[in-house]
Parts: C-alpha cells; sequence; structure tokens
C-alpha cells in the first residue's frame, strides 16, 4: 500500500530558522524585512521575524514528493491564516479527503500549524496518480 492509498493522515514535525527565512530571501529574491530584519520586524505586530509564505508551500511541496511518489501536483488552494516564527515548532498534517480505490485524481487536505494550535497555512492540495514509465536502456529499441 502507498502513501497514495491510505486514509489516515500523515504528521510531520518540523522547524525553520532565521538561516531558512534568510537562504529563502536570498533564493527568492524576496528579501521584505518582515522575513529578514529582526530589528525591523521586532517593531512590528508580528513581533518577530515571520516565514515567507512560499517557504511554508515549499516544505508542503517537499512533503508531498516523499510521502506521495509517482503522483504529480495539479493545483492547490491555499491560506496563510497566521505567521509562523523562527525556531518555533510547527506540524506539517496531510490529510487525504477521499481515497477512491484505483482513481486517478487524490484530494488531500493540508496543513502547517503552530505550536500553539494556530493554522500557518490551510488548504487542499489535488494530486493524479501516474504511472511511471519504466526507463528506455541504452541500445534499446522502442517500440509502438
Amino acid at each position: 500500500m502507498t502513501a497514495a492509498d491510505r486514509a489516515d493522515p500523515i504528521v510531520e514535525q518540523f522547524l525553520l530558522s532565521q538561516s531558512d527565512f534568510d537562504a529563502f530571501a536570498e533564493l527568492s529574491g524576496d528579501a521584505n524585512p518582515i522575513h529578514v530584519d529582526p530589528t525591523f520586524a521586532a517593531d512590528t505586530v508580528f513581533g518577530a521575524t515571520v516565514s515567507h509564505g512560499m517557504l511554508l508551500f515549499s516544505r508542503l511541496r517537499g512533503a508531498l514528493e516523499r510521502h506521495y511518489p509517482g503522483c504529480r501536483l495539479i493545483g492547490q488552494e491555499l491560506v496563510f491564516r497566521h505567521p509562523a516564527f523562527a525556531d518555533s515548532p510547527l506540524r506539517l498534517v496531510l490529510t487525504p479527503r477521499a481515497v477512491p480505490a484505483g482513481e486517478p485524481l487524490l484530494t488531500l487536505g493540508a496543513e502547517i500549524i503552530r505550536d500553539d494550535g494556530q493554522p500557518c497555512l490551510e488548504g487542499d492540495c489535488r494530486l493524479v496518480r501516474q504511472r511511471l514509465a519504466s526507463p528506455v536502456q541504452p541500445g534499446e529499441e522502442i517500440r509502438s
């Protein structure tokens, strides 16, 4: 049984550090001080730097790849409800909404939740199961 056939949630715990925020800012070009400048962020409503929403989505995307290999993400509807802070525990939860046996489409509930229970990210991801073609060996003839 693969993850794509499971009905129970998948849960991962993780932390994001200020170094992760800084590296993502460098990679993405989004150096908004709310993400990378602790002094600036201390004077905002958040009181500290907060994660980029797309950094949270990147963690979600990686979990999909790890737990649903051979599936392709075809869409997502996500809302970023509360900030995620550096060095604060986060819990990523993927919950199948329905597991139609043999059907190619799969919808998962997706959440990233802070240690205090507040959701940082909520929504759904739609995956399609793909058949992985066997690789062609060097010198092998391809027939149709």
